[in-house]
């Protein structure tokens, strides 16, 4: 009996110790678990979330010293010694933006000058620093800064007509981000050769214009006018990619300065739906185009008269110098004739959006302002055609824009001005020839199908066609006419003999056959650059003008290049 018992005893015991083990080992295994994930967790966690855990009071050095340091020793120090900055800077700043001034005033003026500039008693504040990785041989800060100061600054303006203007700037906000970039590190103190600096990000930049004594929308445009100086001015003196370098030891830094890395093409090819700005008539519309707003290197087409959808087809050329932060404005101006062009709306794309050697086709928005973030209303729309070529690209690819001329040597013709060559005569020869290119061939176009055309017979069908007409030598064909269909498929291959296939333009205009004539429906534009690029493509095009519609083609390019010789 005892036996029996001890050995039920000997059973449970064993099967309790048992099953408290397991329990005692899943629950390690869970801590486990949880600790392995509250490690991921920590791991993955920011600066900004060890923030919100952590009191300021607590917070480790890890936490403190983050990438974007904060400086309040430094805007302690600033604003002590900030009157005799303000003396020394004043004049300095005076002295070097004076002549920019001088270089981008506007027509309607004969001069702009300073008769007071002073930066006012509030010292800047610096609300953080970072370091960015430049290699071995630079090291890179950039200072965050903002400044809501009070300066002192009139401009002492002179019309064309001779009158005297004094215009105060005032209520000055600014935000933005300085890069400084000490290059080369050397062995020998202060131990880097130079110091460039720039404006690397403007965040913000407001402003107002005061007539002293006066007000200054008496003259029609001029507040617009002056506003565009001053932002251009700042824009071309110290924004990136431009810099300023200051040698510290004596040596040669042509390296540091700003050199040109490739060349933008750029077909400006129509604008639709603009805002009216006449009361009698239609707006008289051109452009205006620029990566950087220097004078001599902005473009401006022809004024189309009388036209809210204005068709150009109008070729450009820019020099590029940083890709990765440059990019291309577009404004779209009223002519007024003897007066002052009104804004229509203005647009910009981003050159790294762009792939090299790669035709993009990209219809942008127009905003009333590209410091301004929202803009609703309507303003028309702009269609570009872009093409980034950078010097040196070494995979084939042949700009089509310059044939005759390598990059190599292009490159050259560019930089001859450091050899003692002149560079601006031998830059206006090479676009002189740029624009004697003529490529001739045979276009083939098939006109595929159309799919999800606007209603416009009664009974909420259509019988369509489509036109096509090549611009410049107004050779055109249409397709047959599809009965009762809003999804018609044609499947039709034309073939246009093209004398000057770079400057010339496809349209395709569709209508709805009647007995009676005919009803427009819409249009799709295209310059010839992509087929002469790419030789064959299919694409899908938007139905301009219509509410709903695309039509699907496909293109192919016969080349037989001759060029006129200059």
């Amino acid at each position: 009996m005892g036996f029996v018992l001890g050995l039920v005893l000997g059973i449970v015991v064993g099967l309790a110790l048992v099953v408290g083990f397991v329990k005692l080992e899943n629950r390690r295994s869970k801590l486990r678990s949880q600790l392995a994930t509250t490690v991921a967790a920590f791991a993955r966690m920011t600066v900004e979330d060890s923030r919100k855990l952590l009191p300021p009071d607590y917070y480790p050095s890890w936490v403190v010293f983050s990438q974007r340091q904060k400086l309040k020793w430094l805007n302690s120090h600033l604003t002590k010694i900030w009157p005799y900055v303000n003396e020394a800077a004043s004049e300095l700043i005076k002295a070097s933006v004076e002549p920019i001034l001088e270089q981008y005033t506007p027509i309607i003026l004969s001069s702009i000058k300073f008769s007071k500039f002073t930066l006012g008693t509030v010292a800047p504040q610096f609300t953080g620093v970072s370091v960015i990785e430049g290699g071995g041989d630079s090291v890179t800060l950039e200072l965050e800064m903002q400044w809501d100061g009070n300066p002192s600054i009139i401009l002492a303006i002179n019309t064309l007509l001779g009158v005297s203007l004094p215009v105060q700037v005032k209520d000055i906000g600014f935000t933005g981000v300085f890069r400084l970039i000490f290059k080369p590190l050397v062995d020998q103190f202060p131990c880097f050769g130079a110091v460039s600096f720039s404006l690397r990000e403007k965040k913000n930049l407001d402003f107002k214009l005061k007539v002293v004594g006066g007000d200054i929308s008496t003259i029609p445009g001029l507040q617009d006018q002056l506003e565009g100086t001053i932002r251009d001015a700042i824009e071309d003196s110290i924004t990136w990619p431009v810099r300023k370098v200051i040698p510290i030891l004596p040596g040669d830094y042509s390296d540091l300065e700003l050199k040109t890395v490739g060349i933008l093409e750029v077909k400006l090819v129509q604008a639709k739906e603009l805002t009216n700005k006449d009361v009698v008539g239609k707006s008289d519309p051109y452009a205006l185009l620029y990566i950087r707003p220097l004078k001599d290197r902005m473009k401006k087409s022809r004024t189309i008269n009388n036209d809210l959808s204005p068709i150009w087809n109008e070729h450009f050329e820019f020099v590029v110098e940083d890709e990765s932060t440059q990019h291309l404005v577009v404004k779209i101006f009223d002519d007024e004739g003897l007066g002052a062009s009104e804004l229509i709306g203005c647009a910009q794309v981003q050159l790294s959006e762009l792939q090299p050697g790669k035709v993009k086709d990209v219809w942008l928005k127009l905003v009333k302002s590209l410091e301004v973030q929202r803009d609703n209303k309507n303003r028309g729309q702009v269609h570009l055609e872009l093409l980034y070529v950078p010097y040196g690209m070494d995979n084939g690819f042949v700009n089509p824009f310059t044939p005759n001329f390598s990059m190599t040597a292009l490159e050259k013709v560019l930089k001859s001005g450091a050899n003692g060559i002149d560079a601006t005569e031998n830059e206006k020869e090479a676009s002189q020839k740029k624009k004697e290119v003529i490529i001739r061939g045979v276009l083939s176009i098939t006109v595929i199908s159309a799919e999800d055309l606007p209603p416009v017979d009664l009974m909420g069908k259509a019988d369509p066609y489509v036109v096509i007409t090549l611009k410049k030598s107004e050779t055109r064909n249409k397709t047959r006419v599809v009965n009762d269909s809003l999804n018609p498929v044609w499947n039709q291959t034309f073939d246009f003999v093209v004398e000057d296939g770079l400057h010339d333009m496809l349209i395709l205009e569709v209508y709805d056959h009647d007995t009676f004539g005919k009803d427009y429906m819409g249009r799709c534009i295209l310059t010839l650059t992509r087929v002469i690029l790419e030789g064959e493509y299919k694409d899908s095009l938007p139905l301009d003008g219509a509410k709903s519609g695309k039509l699907n083609i496909h293109l192919k390019w016969m080349p037989q290049p001759i060029f006129r010789d200059s």
